[in-house]
């Protein structure tokens, strides 16, 4: 029999391992059915495993995981539009503004440790955290207004940067190999994005039009009702999750299956093959070895995952400073309430292609999304280069730039996590969800701080220091094309 047929029996098989003679110093499994072919698997087993790559969490558990990741997206958004002017009404500028919108994702990122000592593997625990959070952060936003204390929009963009841990939580929840078989991570990847493009789109909205109402008194008013209406609405979601959310079963993930074509030589399918416990020494006396074009498709991913956050997060906290302006470049002088329809208008604009891309993730290969989703990005970009320097920025213009960086790399965002987590073992899961997540983290206050500062830095500057970073990704991802191969679904 072959090797590469005995090695896909082993992965077939997981039931007949052993450890290599060897494993103790190069941590490599081998297997018993050394002459077993993937046609005489049992047909129950083969079952089983066709199952489990198809598996699905409860569905109730699922939309309150779903709905939470939505509902962080808007309440990141939802200042966006109006936050530029909130800041300089007591006395900011719109630097500030940028590191108003940014911040959370930095306290987000420092929370994300200490909190996972005490998540017990679960999800429980972090959503309640996430809810508190949110109320809490919300709540002091709404109150910097009637204190005119300029420093307590930042506190509570802080305190609601601890809520933004569920992002981690929401990614590993549906990469999880405890509930989520393989063939199914890249669809609800792409209902996660979904949700993102909904807060990009509804919470600029929202935010634009509750400035433009007004409340005209001291504490609700247009730079405060939104996130007293977020506040609330956080309120009432807290109730019906700690109802409804039932946590994932505290058992080890099954073991991982990885497909023969995602590594190029046998020898690395056999040291990227999964053990049962979290802590590999355990078992060899040391861990699993990544090979060399598996550490290159980690770097890629994370790459793109912190470009993605970066460029987005850079436009959405711009076009209300930029079309703001009194840059020969800007023609606009838009309120916050037409700079928050211009961004949900592009985010509108990207929800039919999104929710199309939730059944096409079945059928096409995480790589060919990546692939098209950077693709559009780029357009967007060099077309905005080519506007600024032509001097022609109009809004039909401004517009096609926002819709294609918007689409691209919201689509290009799908496949981050889900491609890498088709790529290592199941107990790997949590590592990587932290990887994808800091990348993303970021990606958002860098982003965010450069997109407030672009008018001032100068807009080609802010526009081809973006191309520059894809670039970067382009030469990655062209380089590692083969190893990006994974399972569809």
């Amino acid at each position: 029999m072959s090797t590469p047929l005995r090695l896909l029996s082993t992965v077939l098989s997981p039931a007949g391992w052993r450890l290599h003679p060897h494993a103790s110093s190069r941590g490599r499994l081998s297997s018993l059915a050394e002459h077993e072919t993937p046609s005489q698997v049992p047909d129950g087993d083969r079952q089983a495993l066709e199952d489990g790559e198809y598996k699905l969490p409860r569905m109730a558990s699922l939309v309150i995981v779903l709905l939470a990741s939505a509902l962080l997206q808007v309440s990141f958004f939802i200042v966006v539009s109006s936050s530029n002017q909130y800041a300089e009404h007591l006395g900011g500028t719109s630097t500030f503004s940028g590191l108003v919108i940014g911040i959370p994702t930095v306290f987000s990122g420092l929370a994300l440790l200490p909190l996972m000592k005490l998540d017990q593997g679960g999800y429980k625990r972090p959503l309640h955290f996430a809810c508190a959070s949110a109320l809490l952060g919300n709540i002091l936003y709404s109150l910097a207004y009637c204190t005119n204390f300029l420093y307590l929009i930042l506190i509570g963009r802080i305190v609601s940067g601890f809520a933004f841990t569920f992002w981690m939580y929401s990614k590993r929840y549906c990469s999880d190999p405890r509930i989520v078989g393989v063939r199914r991570r890249t669809t609800l990847a792409g209902w996660l994005v979904l949700g993102q493009g909904a807060g990009f789109s509804i919470g600029p909205f929202i935010g634009g039009l509750l400035f433009k109402v007004g409340f005209s008194n001291s504490v609700i008013n247009g730079y405060t009702s939104p996130t007293w209406i977020m506040a609330g609405i956080w309120a009432i979601f807290w109730v019906f999750a700690s109802l409804i959310f039932e946590d994932v079963p505290r058992t080890s993930p099954e073991p991982h299956v990885i497909q023969l074509t995602s590594v190029s030589e046998p020898e690395q399918l056999i040291e990227s093959l999964p053990i049962e416990s979290e802590h590999s020494s355990q078992v060899t006396g040391r861990g699993i070895c990544m090979s060399a074009p598996q550490w290159g498709v980690a770097a890629t991913m994370c790459w793109f995952a912190m470009t993605c956050f970066f460029i987005l997060g850079a436009w959405e906290a711009n076009i209300p400073v930029f079309t703001g302006s009194e840059s020969s470049l800007s023609p606009f002088h838009f309120s916050p309430f037409a700079a928050g329809n211009l961004i949900a208008l592009g985010g509108v604009c990207t929800f039919p292609f999104l929710l199309l891309n939730v059944f096409l993730a079945r059928r096409v290969q995480d790589r060919h999304t990546l692939a098209l989703g950077t693709s559009l990005g780029t357009a967007g970009l060099v077309l905005a280069l080519a506007i600024l320097r032509a001097q022609a920025v109009m809004y039909g213009t401004l517009f096609a730039c926002w819709f294609l960086i918007a689409l691209g790399f919201n689509l290009a965002s799908t496949v981050t996590l889900s491609l890498l987590s088709k790529q290592l073992p199941g107990t790997w899961n949590t590592r990587i969800s932290l990887a994808i997540q800091y990348s993303n983290y970021l990606g958002r206050v860098c982003g965010a701080v450069w997109g407030g500062a672009g008018v001032e830095i100068g807009m080609l500057n802010y526009v081809g220091m973006q191309v520059g970073i894809v670039g970067v990704g382009a030469v990655m991802f062209s380089t590692l094309w083969r190893q990006l191969k994974a399972k569809t679904g």
